[in-house]
């Protein structure tokens, strides 16, 4: 399939990623810098950062404001965030989770009001999270949030501020993330060890569409949105795919050759995990519309072949 988009005719070739160690920052700065892009990561901790990123192209910085007025910024790439159901939902918790995305987000911003130059485009991570409890309905870049979670609420604020970057003439792209899976990394690693020695779960009532993304395609489409001019607005980041979470966890025990005889009920999430349950228990079809419209092709649009390149045999 060829793509009939507007490809910019000035590659960026100097990148701002925030959240550089999380787990889409570490691939996509090793894909930037990898093809030669100069990279500017922001991390708290730079010394894990040079450790886990260090390359000849790659700067590591704990604040924005050491960059001079003159840095030749092309593009920004904002995935900083605390993860978001690892802790109960506190006031000083939910604060947190503002603040490390949200005002990040605003920092950026700041940053390129005194820039000589501003970056050219903003592509800030968001989540399925943004269309709330949708359960079923098939949701697209164009639709509204039709509950008001804080999940929900947390994605509003994020595109909010990051939006502001339009008013420099920057080219913004909210990156609505479903499940983004990895070998090494983040939800599927403790799904495919559950799922080996047999105590892979059905969530409530296995109904709730699981949204997810291999994470090659989630770096993939990243830089897809960072090179084509014509990518603007929100774009979901998810496969084409989306299975209810009983066959997403069945698909995983299959790979170890078991099978899903657990049920959790949705109660005893909720007593468990209190409001962060509903990241579990509801969900969001999310169809890939933006991306699949600019020409964007998955490499792994299915569950099955996902599993099957990320768990093998």
């Amino acid at each position: 399939m060829t793509s009939n988009v507007a490809r910019s005719p000035y590659p960026a070739r100097n990148v701002l990623v925030t959240g550089a160690t999380g787990l889409i920052g570490r691939a996509l700065v090793h894909s930037l810098s990898q093809s030669g892009a100069t990279v500017l990561a922001l991390s708290r901790d730079t010394r894990r950062a040079r450790r886990q990123l260090g390359a000849a192209n790659v700067r590591c910085i704990d604040r924005l404001d050491v960059l001079p007025d003159d840095t030749a910024i092309d593009a920004v790439v904002h995935l900083a965030g605390s993860r978001v159901l690892d802790r109960r939902w506190s006031s000083g918790r939910r604060q947190e989770l503002v603040s490390s995305r949200v005002e990040v987000a605003g920092e950026v911003v700041k940053l390129m009001h005194r820039l000589r130059q501003a970056p050219r485009v903003m592509v800030s991570a968001s989540a399925v999270s943004y269309y709330g409890s949708s359960g079923i309905a098939r949701r697209t870049e164009s639709d509204v949030p039709v509950d008001g979670s804080y999940a929900s609420q947390l994605c509003v604020r994020i595109e909010a501020a990051a939006s502001l970057a339009r008013e420099l003439g920057v080219r913004v792209v909210p990156l609505r993330l479903g499940i983004v899976l990895a070998r090494d990394d983040g939800a599927l690693p403790p799904l495919a060890t559950s799922a080996r020695f047999g105590v892979g779960a059905e969530l409530g009532s296995g109904q709730q569409p699981v949204a997810w993304i291999h994470l090659d395609d989630a770096v993939r489409l990243i830089r897809f949105a960072i090179d084509d001019d014509s990518v603007s607005g929100p774009v979901n980041a998810v496969a084409p795919e989306t299975p209810a979470q009983a066959d997403f966890i069945r698909a995983i025990a299959a790979r170890f050759g078991r099978r899903v005889g657990i049920r959790v009920p949705a109660a005893a999430l909720r007593a468990l995990l209190g409001e962060r349950a509903v990241l579990l228990l509801d969900g969001q079809v999310a169809i890939p519309h933006a991306a699949l419209e600019a020409g964007f092709v998955f490499s792994h649009p299915t569950l099955a072949g996902a599993l099957e390149d990320l768990l093998p045999m």
